[in-house]
């Protein structure tokens, strides 16, 4: 079995453990390049919390910044856990999205406590500023990274879309899986993954797949790597790819 991975490169690090540890080959496929921003001084002046919503933003805050004893609010698990293994004292997960990430800041903070440093990418996948601002906080967003679209898919992707080499695909998000239909409409492919079941982290994921046709689009109950594999495992089981 062989799986297209389309994470970022440091993102996919842990899907291809996953993956081959189930002794499933992984064909990694970054559709989106992340490259830190250079930034000023980060501003932390009578700020309580910092916020990020990817690893790639804890990343790059880590990067941006000395400053570990602030409290960080992350959207999901692994970014938590990203955040924890680059020092950072206190640490705090939404468990979903920027909705689920802007709902748990407010109710366990209070704007008079002091602003909220974002760490933002140049792409955003919602408006957590906006969504806290309009409940009273201050917001700094910081830019601290980006996140480039391929322009072509690779010719080892191509080769294997066009001999049914590829049993599954995995997707993180939206924008993701956008631009991975885009290139393959661009190679000529879309009409080869029809024997590909997509994996999808969220609905809004699964959405973005669904304007080309799949063998299947299976999506996670919640927008967790985990529960993503946790569907995939029971798939295997059943024998349905």
């Amino acid at each position: 079995m062989r799986v297209l991975v389309t994470r970022p490169r440091a993102d996919a690090v842990n899907t291809v453990q996953r993956l081959t540890s189930r002794g499933v080959e992984a064909l990694v496929e970054p559709i989106l390049d992340i490259r830190f921003l250079p930034a000023p001084p980060i501003d932390l002046t009578a700020a309580q919390a910092f916020l990020v919503t990817s690893a790639n933003g804890v990343r790059a805050l880590a990067a941006a910044t000395p400053e570990r004893a602030l409290p960080v609010f992350t959207v999901g698990d692994a970014s938590a856990a990203a955040a924890r293994d680059l020092g950072f004292a206190s640490v705090r997960a939404a468990g979903g999205d920027v909705n689920d990430l802007a709902d748990l800041v407010a109710a366990v903070l209070s704007p008079a406590d002091g602003a909220l440093i974002q760490a933002a990418p140049n792409v955003e996948a919602g408006d957590l500023s906006g969504l806290l601002t309009a409940s009273g906080f201050e917001v700094r967003k910081v830019k601290l990274y980006e996140s480039r679209a391929a322009e072509s898919l690779s010719p080892e992707l191509v080769e294997g879309l066009k001999t049914a080499r590829i049993d599954a695909a995995m997707f993180f998000s939206p924008r993701t899986a956008r631009t991975f239909v885009t290139l393959a409409e661009k190679a000529g492919v879309d009409d080869r993954l029809l024997p590909v079941t997509a994996y999808a982290l969220s609905p809004a994921v699964a959405g973005a797949l669904r304007t080309v046709e799949w063998r299947a689009v299976r999506v996670a109950s919640r927008p967790e790597q985990k529960v993503l594999f946790a569907v995939f495992d029971a798939d295997r089981a059943a024998g349905e790819i």
